[in-house]
């Protein structure tokens, strides 16, 4: 049954500050991850040191009985791996999950609803669970075992002040987890959005491309007997298209790599996309830095992917022969500028230029992360796409 509340001066419970300080610790852990599994393991093992205890469990229901994630902290990977299975939602743990209250145990094994656990499980005895919740919905379930005590023998228990800070750490483990799930989609939405635009790209190119090289072979196929020297010239124009063809899937791989902002820093991403491009095209593309180190990870993002499309544009539609990347320090912000001597186009135009090149995409970009984004061509004098971010 429910441990009920506990007398003054019962366990060895912080002091307020240092309880607030410790939950303040495992807050600030928890808000530093954005992908879902590091968060469940973040709120896990926040929950273990916040209340000293030796076993922690988080629990991610499915849609099927059983549970879709269940991370441990206070288990090794060998035990864990000898207990076998994820478990099911019976017992106490379902109670966590059914339920809309806190379950404090002084022995879980004598509890009603105890069902028993595998060989290799780890023996427990007191026990706290605290479910996870955003609203009506049950997001997952906290589920703590076997208190510390400083006492030889051992036998604190968890304490309603352990209660009260476990329900707080779940409140703001409800909005960590709900943050990363919308990240995490926000993501995926980001890669269908990019892998549709490359797929329309492919098609508009490279299948035209080897739409015309195969046109080509068949008329060489048609005149190598009655005219060979014309058979001649239409299969070096053979060898043109598809190293052509060639040129613009290498193109289209480098943007289906994900850029590795968070290991390499996009100055380093940039120089090297840039030197793949200057490899894959005729037109010579360079890449100067001037003075700029890091910038807050969205801002990256952003800088990266207008450079990605303003290069794309330039490559592929201007004819240019020549297209330079800069990005310069500017106060505490940067500039990015893709200039190129290309055909160039006129930016009044903006309903067919701006959906044609990407530029209501660049400006949302660039918007989204407080920054700015200015066009300037004309036709036959090339074009210069700049983007401005402020300091972060």
């Amino acid at each position: 049954m429910s441990r009920p509340a506990d007398p003054v001066g019962a366990g060895q419970s912080p002091s307020p500050s240092a309880g607030l300080a410790a939950v303040s610790t495992a807050l600030l852990a928890m808000s530093r991850h954005l992908e879902v599994g590091d968060v469940l393991k973040t709120i896990t093992a926040s929950a273990r040191e916040l209340l000293d205890a030796e076993y922690a469990a988080l629990g991610v229901p499915d849609d099927h009985g059983g549970f879709a994630q269940f991370v441990v902290d206070g288990v090794s990977d060998e035990q864990w791996r000898a207990i076998g299975p994820l478990p099911r939602q019976h017992g106490i743990l379902a109670a966590m999950l059914h339920e809309e209250k806190a379950e404090r145990l002084d022995d879980v094994r004598k509890d009603p609803r105890f069902e028993g656990w595998p060989a290799a499980h780890p023996d427990m005895s007191d026990f706290l669970g605290m479910p996870i919740r955003d609203g009506d919905e049950t997001l997952g379930a906290l589920f703590l075992a076997n208190k510390r005590c400083p006492r030889p023998g051992g036998g604190c228990g968890f304490t309603e002040h352990d209660e009260e800070l476990l329900r707080l750490l779940a409140q703001h483990a409800a909005i960590a987890l709900t943050n990363a799930r919308l990240y995490e989609r926000s993501r995926e939405l980001t890669i269908a959005e990019e892998r549709s635009r490359l797929a329309h790209e492919l098609h508009d190119a490279v299948s035209q491309k080897l739409f015309s090289l195969r046109l080509t072979a068949q008329a060489a196929t048609a005149l190598v007997d009655r005219d060979p020297a014309r058979a001649k010239g239409e299969l070096q124009q053979v060898a043109l298209l598809a190293a052509e063809a060639a040129d613009e899937l290498r193109a289209a791989v480098v943007e289906l790599r994900p850029a590795a902002l968070e290991e390499d820093g996009l100055v380093h991403t940039l120089r090297t996309q840039i030197q793949v491009l200057d490899r894959a095209h005729a037109a010579r593309v360079t890449f100067e830095n001037r003075g700029v180190r890091a910038l807050p990870p969205a801002q990256e993002e952003a800088l990266l992917r207008v450079a990605q499309e303003a290069l794309h544009n330039a490559l592929r539609h201007s004819g240019a022969g020549r297209v330079e990347v800069v990005l310069e320090r500017s106060g505490q912000g940067a500039v990015l500028r893709i200039g190129d001597d290309g055909r160039g186009f006129d930016p009044g135009l903006v309903r067919r230029a701006g959906r044609h090149l990407g530029l209501v995409s660049m400006r949302h970009r660039a918007s989204g992360v407080g920054g700015r984004l200015t066009v300037q061509s004309a036709p036959g004098e090339g074009a210069t796409i700049e983007m401005e971010v402020p300091g972060g």
